[in-house]
């Protein structure tokens, strides 16, 4: 079992940083609740750790499986609750591969191997938000 560990810092009004394996990471709210909009926002960093933990593995799969990709990207929306815990209540994630000739069932693969044994950002956020998955292709 490994650890991970790091620290975030208030440095003024409702602004704070953290440093992470040497890289720092600004977090600030809106000016709505009295931050100056300095940095992210904790609950869309939540969306993209999803969206980089599957991109991660699904290119990382792409190429053991040897299916070639002009591009791809994840695209993530969530949804938040109006009431307080204000928490996101469910996401909609989609794989977008653009390609000649793309191999729908090594990408399909790909996607579903890091849904559901690989990304363990999706297995814990799957476990308090509804997670709805979608495959798009683009193909030239």
């Amino acid at each position: 079992m490994s650890v991970m560990k790091l620290e975030t810092r208030w440095t003024e009004g409702m602004s704070f940083e953290s440093e992470i394996d040497g890289h720092k990471l600004v977090l600030d709210a809106g000016a709505a609740v009295g931050g100056q909009g300095k940095g992210m926002t904790p609950k869309p960093l939540m969306l993209e750790a999803l969206a980089g933990c599957t991109a991660m593995d699904v290119i990382s799969l792409s190429k053991k499986m040897r299916v070639d990709l002009d591009s791809f990207k994840v695209v993530v929306e969530g949804t938040v609750r109006e009431e307080h815990p204000k928490w996101i209540t469910h996401i909609h994630l989609q794989w977008v591969f653009t390609g000649k000739n793309l191999d729908h069932a090594k990408l399909e693969k790909a996607c579903h191997l890091s849904r559901d044994k690989y990304c363990g950002v999706f297995y814990m956020l799957k476990q308090s938000s509804e997670i709805t998955t979608e495959i798009i292709y683009n193909e030239d």
